[in-house]
């Protein structure tokens, strides 16, 4: 079976930060499968992703891309599936230029789009989980786990003071 959420990005060095979207969904105990799938470079690969993502039983496609970050979008377009577009980082405009070129979808043709970086991934992979929770009770559970945890771990005062 096919793990519930594909994180598509657009190149190997993109890795370092989808990562944190992985790391996460494993924390929550959700199975997602990684793949490099270029718009620019190998756009009859993601056309196949695409086309066949819903068939293949993924339900939600997170994808992370940077520089022109056409990534999101295309999936998008593609694909009936909620996607989930994360910015990465570029050296030339911080992920400024990811982000504009993800945010900017046309109507009709949505993309959910998050932070820059690591962030934005983490957050992309508690969306994700969020939309399978709608449906597993047990998942549910763990996103209520997760966030209180979270909660907890910020402490009251700055270390030091009393």
């Amino acid at each position: 079976m096919t793990a519930p959420i594909a994180i598509i990005m657009g190149s190997q060095s993109d890795w370092e930060t989808m990562r944190h979207a992985a790391d996460t969904l494993a924390a929550l105990g959700v199975a997602a499968e990684a793949r490099v799938v270029s718009a620019h470079r190998t756009p009859d690969r993601l056309f196949a992703f695409a086309k066949g993502a819903k068939a293949a039983g993924y339900k939600v496609i997170i994808a992370g891309a940077g520089g022109a970050a056409h990534l999101p979008g295309m999936a998008a377009a593609l694909t009936e599936l909620p996607v989930f577009g994360v910015p990465v980082e570029s050296r030339t405009l911080k992920g400024i230029d990811s982000l504009y070129s993800i945010v900017q979808m046309p109507a009709g043709i949505p993309v959910g789009t998050l932070a820059i970086g690591k962030a934005g991934a983490i957050n992309a992979a508690l969306l994700a989980a969020s939309v399978l929770a709608l449906s597993d009770p047990a998942l549910s559970d763990r996103l209520v786990a997760w966030r209180k945890a979270q909660t907890e771990a910020v402490a009251e005062r700055p270390e030091g003071k009393a």
